[in-house]
C-alpha cells in the first residue's frame, strides 16, 4: 500500500538523502511513499516532498532537537510528518536509539512516542531492534505498548518473517500498518499472496 525509504546511514555518514532518488520514484510509483534518513531542516525535507515524496521521516535528527518535529508539523502538516523511533529492549523497558540504531539515548520509547506525537508527529514508524532481522515476529508486547501510549497511526517494523507474523501483529495490537523489506525484496512472500491470507483470516487489507 505504501513505500517507504529509509536512508539508514544517512546521518552517521553526514550526508542528506537524495532526492534524485526521490524524483525517479516517483515517476514510476502511484502510492504514497517516505523518505527518510539524514532530513534534519525543514528546508531538506522541502526538497524531499518537492521531489514527489507524500511523507518524510525523522529520526536522529528529532532528537537531536525535538522542537524539528513541530517546525516540520507546522509547516507541511501532522500527515507529512512521521517520527522513526529505532527501539531496544533495555532491563524492563525499551530504549530510543539513534544513527541507524548505533548510538543508545537513554530515552525512554513510550515517553518518546507521547512527546513526538504532542509535538505534532502524524504518524510513529517503530522499529524493534531485537526482532529487526530475526524473522522470528514483530515484538508485540513493544507495538502494543506504544499503541496504548499514542492515538496516532503506529507502523510496526522488524521482525517479519512469514504472512503469521502480519496476521499476529494485527489481531494483537492497534497497529495501523505493518512493515517489512528482506521477504519481499528476496520473493520470501508476495504482497498479493500475504493479502489475501489476512483477508482469510478477516483482517482489513486495502
Amino acid at each position: 500500500d505504501e513505500l517507504v525509504f529509509l536512508d539508514i546511514s544517512a546521518t552517521e555518514e553526514q550526508r542528506k538523502t537524495t532526492v534524485n532518488l526521490v524524483q525517479e520514484v516517483a515517476k514510476e510509483v502511484s502510492i504514497p511513499f517516505t523518505v527518510g534518513g539524514g532530513i534534519a531542516s525543514v528546508k531538506q525535507a522541502r526538497a524531499i516532498l518537492l521531489a514527489g515524496a507524500e511523507k518524510i521521516a525523522v529520526n536522529s535528527a528529532a532528537i537531536r532537537n525535538p522542537q524539528l518535529i513541530q517546525h516540520l508539523a507546522n509547516e507541511f502538516g501532522s500527515q507529512a510528518v512521521v517520527v522513526a523511533i529505532d527501539a531496544k529492549q533495555c532491563s524492563k523497558s525499551w530504549q530510543v536509539f539513534i544513527s541507524g540504531g548505533k548510538q543508545a539515548t537513554e530515552i525512554d520509547v513510550i515517553e518518546w512516542a507521547k512527546q513526538a506525537k504532542q509535538l505534532g508527529a502524524g504518524e510513529i514508524l517503530l522499529t524493534s531492534m531485537d526482532a529487526d532481522g530475526t524473522k522470528a515476529g514483530f515484538a508485540i508486547d513493544l507495538v502494543q505498548a506504544v499503541c496504548k501510549a499514542v492515538n496516532i497511526p503506529v507502523i510496526a517494523s522488524g521482525g517479519a518473517g512469514n504472512s503469521t507474523h502480519f496476521a499476529e501483529v494485527f489481531l494483537h495490537t492497534k497497529v495501523s500498518a505493518a512493515l517489512a523489506a528482506s521477504i519481499f525484496h528476496f520473493g520470501e512472500i508476495t504482497i498479493p499472496q500475504l493479502k489475501q491470507n489476512l483477508q482469510q483470516q478477516s483482517i482489513l487489507v486495502r
